[in-house]
């Protein structure tokens, strides 16, 4: 990789305000700063801060590599960058442009220097162009990373929203469940019971699968490892919703529920509940 002499570390140095211009008008041209995402002042402070950061980074580091501890600081700032581009919803070649867009007002301030030395400016402009690369390429890679954990968040969050866990009566919590059952979503599913469970002091917890179209080998697994899970919080579990369909595929399948009790629907479970516990509920006369 070409490397980027003392000369030219000076020139941009000098050229400070006039690179920073430039480069905030180039990103203002692309669109960033001009709608309601993020403003024109949050990316003079974010370029700034970049600048500052490039500036400190260069004279000691490896321009070959972004990986050495005087990058650190660099890294960081990209990786803060990324997840907050990530978060407004942005897209990675709008994330990435942030640092590309430096190309041209650096290429501007050497090119005028070295006007009257051609093979020095090739190799001065092709530093600076690979420079910007890999510093581009780490910003995609950070905000790939970032966006997908904000994908992987959302979804974790949809789970938690699509099985709540409801208080059905003091000392019986009830879990409906709708929909296909999958690892991810029973181990979220698990962990929130278990940490109501333990909140609340239930004794009892009812899974009711009435909104869960089929049961399989793998759905009655997961059940099975819910089941035992709540046991071993010192509580039980009831499955309601076992509708005749659900009954038979359960026989033909050969799974083995020994030890679960079910119920054929949530109220049935609820009334169960209720006797374990020890609780009754009378009608009044009106």
């Amino acid at each position: 990789m070409a490397a980027l002499q003392q000369r030219t570390l000076d020139l941009i140095r000098s050229n400070e305000e006039q690179v920073l211009t430039q480069w905030q008008q180039t990103l203002a041209a692309a669109g960033q700063g001009q709608d309601n995402r993020i403003s024109s002042h949050e990316v003079d402070s974010q370029l700034r801060e970049f600048w500052r950061l490039f500036l400190q980074s260069i004279p000691a580091a490896d321009v070959g590599s972004l990986q050495g501890p005087e990058w650190q600081g660099l890294r960081r700032f990209l990786e803060d960058l990324s997840a907050d581009r990530a978060r407004r919803g942005f897209n990675s070649s709008e994330t990435a442009s942030f640092i590309f867009s430096l190309k041209r007002p650096l290429f501007a301030q050497v090119q005028a220097a070295l006007a009257g030395d051609p093979q020095q400016l090739g190799d001065q402009l092709w530093a600076i162009s690979e420079l910007l690369d890999l510093l581009g390429l780490q910003t995609v890679k950070a905000f790939q990373k970032s966006r997908e954990e904000v994908i992987q968040r959302q979804q974790e969050e949809m789970l938690e929203l699509s099985t709540p866990v409801v208080k059905l009566w003091e000392g019986v919590l009830a879990l409906p469940m709708i929909g296909t059952l999958d690892s991810q979503r029973t181990q979220v599913v698990m962990e929130s019971l278990l940490q109501r469970i333990v909140e609340t002091g239930s004794e009892i917890a009812i899974i009711d699968i009435t909104g869960v179209p089929t049961v399989d080998t793998l759905v009655a697994q997961h059940l099975l490892k819910t089941v035992t899970a709540i046991r071993l919080m010192g509580a039980d579990a009831i499955i309601s919703g076992v509708r005749p369909q659900i009954a038979q595929t359960i026989v033909h399948l050969g799974l083995d529920l020994q030890g679960i009790v079910t119920k054929a629907n949530l109220a049935d479970a609820l009334a169960l509940a209720l006797k374990r516990t020890g609780q009754t509920v009378t009608k009044v006369a009106g």
